[in-house]
């Protein structure tokens, strides 16, 4: 890994990346936490056969296996091609493997600010959040001190639903603009840990094996709110949602399926 970690990844080639030690999750660190994984993949989308007024309104990545802290392939294409609507997909591979597979929907941009409505209440600010001491029973020294978390309800102890905001002390990819976007995905496949009905500790395992994020503001700035849930069944399965935010009120929501059982 780079001995200087002032991002996420550091670019080693056209759509190659090296992982720095924030990427490494809580579960293990001998795998990344799919925070900076699914914003580098939607990185490669955006970048993808750009065009003015285009949008991501909606991805889903699907996890196909753990992602050891090594180099990184990110590749995007164009699925569908449309004049308003286009359909992106991408691959996150290692080693020729291919780790995860997203797809994402890009709108072009209309003005609707006449008719817009129906959002859920906004957060309060990060301001009005705590920090907490980070949770016993994760690997807490590479993804998890990545972040700065305000909680506003909820704390990593406490099992049941959180509203938190986090922000990412480092960009993405080193030498660009931390905002929007990046940011917003880097934080939200936390959803299910900061709304943990269990814990690791205590002898539980519940990674996700997907994440899908629907858009219908773009987000702006360095903050992500969470205000997040969890809901496990009685046959291995559940479901974490959230409630996305940023410091101009609600952008979108996000689901994950986790598989729940006994370590």
């Amino acid at each position: 890994m780079p001995a200087t970690a002032d991002a996420y990844y550091v670019p080693s080639g056209e759509d190659t990346f090296l992982p720095t030690t924030h990427t490494l999750g809580p579960w293990s660190p001998d795998a990344q936490h799919f925070g900076p994984p699914t914003a580098l993949l939607a990185r490669a989308m955006a970048r993808c056969a750009p065009r003015p007024g285009g949008a991501l309104t909606k991805l889903t990545v699907d996890i196909l296996g753990p992602l050891p802290p090594v180099e990184v392939r990110a590749a995007a294409t164009v699925l569908r091609p449309g004049r308003t609507v286009e359909l992106l997909g991408a691959e996150l591979s290692v080693g020729g493997r291919v780790a995860a597979r997203a797809t994402a929907w890009r709108f072009a941009s209309s003005d609707t600010a006449e008719v817009a409505g129906g959002a859920p209440e906004p957060m309060p600010p990060p301001t009005a959040g705590v920090e907490r001491p980070l949770p016993s029973g994760w690997f807490t020294q590479g993804y998890l001190a990545s972040v700065e978390w305000r909680w506003l309800a909820g704390s990593w102890d406490e099992p049941g639903p959180a509203e938190v905001w986090g922000r990412p002390r480092f960009p993405l990819v080193r030498g660009e603009k931390n905002d929007g976007l990046e940011p917003l995905l880097t934080v939200t496949d936390s959803a299910s840990g900061l709304s943990a009905r269990l814990n690791p500790a205590e002898g539980w395992l519940f990674p996700n094996t997907d994440l899908t994020v629907h858009i219908h503001r773009p987000p702006v700035g360095e903050w992500a709110g969470l205000r997040a849930r969890t809901v496990i069944g009685p046959a291995g399965t559940g479901v974490a949602t959230a409630v996305l935010h940023d410091l101009n009120g609600p952008v979108g929501h996000s689901s994950q399926i986790l598989t729940v059982r006994a370590r």
